[in-house]
């Protein structure tokens, strides 16, 4: 039986709150209003001041536990401060992955020697770090990032390609703009459509609107896709060999929201379904290979004040954690 898994994008837990207020945090409360240019009504402003002091306990009793050994990675108040889980858990829709048992570009890895560490930004397959604002885009950043790796690969020239020119075109394919996506759709897109703008003349708007794709502006073919076979050994092989890679992770949790920097480990977290879809880059290990603290890492896309300048260390060889194994696909150009 297929193992199957469903994409709901930008899945971001955060905590509850009760309606309080306290004046200690008053400072605190401006700052990161002004920070991340937030203004609300009056009434509004009561009810996110609350999530947000509900918010700042749950991640100042995290880093007290880092401080303490307790855990491997350190948690921040960053731009998602003010939402609650029923606020984003809306936004969430099921999307089954393609079936393995096809065979069908199914990506095989060959036994060989592999890198201890890999990590493309440093040889050049990597483009900035995007923010996908509030609309629900992960999918297409990802799918973009996954054929700007390979494009660079086979032209040795980096350009960034237009996310938004997949929110508004891919709908043929199944995806529904800023409302869902799943990035193995946008790659079919990509594929049938016979190529993709460049960020450049198609810029990101993080709202849907009508395609305004033209073939003369095309910057980026791709001549299919492979799905990686769901094993943690696999994933590592392609991302070795290959490229940057799109993959789909659990990212439905309070501590994910606020990763700051760190292995990311998190115990409450899925290997069999996954909600948010980010870029592999590589991976690597601290201290001695030998500690157990291996890691991926990944590429988000909500901005660089988002964890570590816009990435994130997930643990690796722990059963498959946050399932960032279980649907990994990546362009063939």
């Amino acid at each position: 039986m297929s193992l199957a898994v469903f994409l709901a994008i930008l899945c971001l837990g955060v905590a509850d709150a009760t309606q309080s207020s306290d004046p200690s945090l008053d400072s605190e409360w401006q700052k990161w209003k002004t920070k991340y240019d937030k203004s609300y009504s009056l009434e509004e402003e009561k009810q996110k001041r609350a999530v947000w002091e509900e918010n700042m306990k749950l991640v100042t009793q995290h880093n007290i536990e880092y401080d303490q050994g307790k855990k491997n990675f350190t948690m921040q108040v960053n731009g998602f401060g003010d939402m609650t889980s029923e606020e984003l858990r809306k936004m969430l829709t099921d999307i089954p992955v393609p079936n393995l048992r096809k065979k069908k570009n199914v990506h095989q890895p060959i036994i060989g020697y592999l890198p201890k560490f890999v990590d493309w930004r440093r040889r050049g397959y990597v483009t900035s770090v995007k923010d996908q604002g509030k609309c629900n885009s992960c999918w297409a950043f990802s799918a973009a990032g996954a054929i700007e790796g390979q494009m660079f690969r086979k032209t040795g020239k980096l350009v960034s390609l237009s996310a938004q020119n997949l929110v508004d075109c891919s709908r043929t394919e199944g995806n529904r703009g800023c409302y869902s996506g799943h990035t193995f759709r946008a790659l079919k897109y990509v594929w049938k459509n016979g190529g993709l703008e460049a960020e450049s003349t198609y810029p990101y708007e993080g709202r849907e609107g009508h395609c305004r794709y033209l073939p003369e502006r095309s910057a980026a073919r791709i001549t299919g896709f492979s799905i990686i076979s769901r094993t943690e050994e696999a994933l590592m092989h392609a991302v070795a060999t290959i490229g940057p890679i799109s993959v789909g992770i659990d990212a439905a949790h309070e501590s994910f929201t606020f990763y700051r920097d760190g292995i990311y480990y998190e115990p409450k977290c899925g290997s069999n379904t996954v909600n948010h879809a980010v870029l592999l880059v590589g991976y690597g290990y601290e201290g001695r290979e030998s500690d157990g603290r291996k890691y991926w890492l990944i590429k988000n896309s909500h901005g660089e004040e988002w964890g570590m300048n816009g990435y994130m260390k997930i643990a690796r060889g722990r059963n498959n954690h946050c399932g960032i194994a279980t649907y990994a696909v990546y362009p063939r150009v």
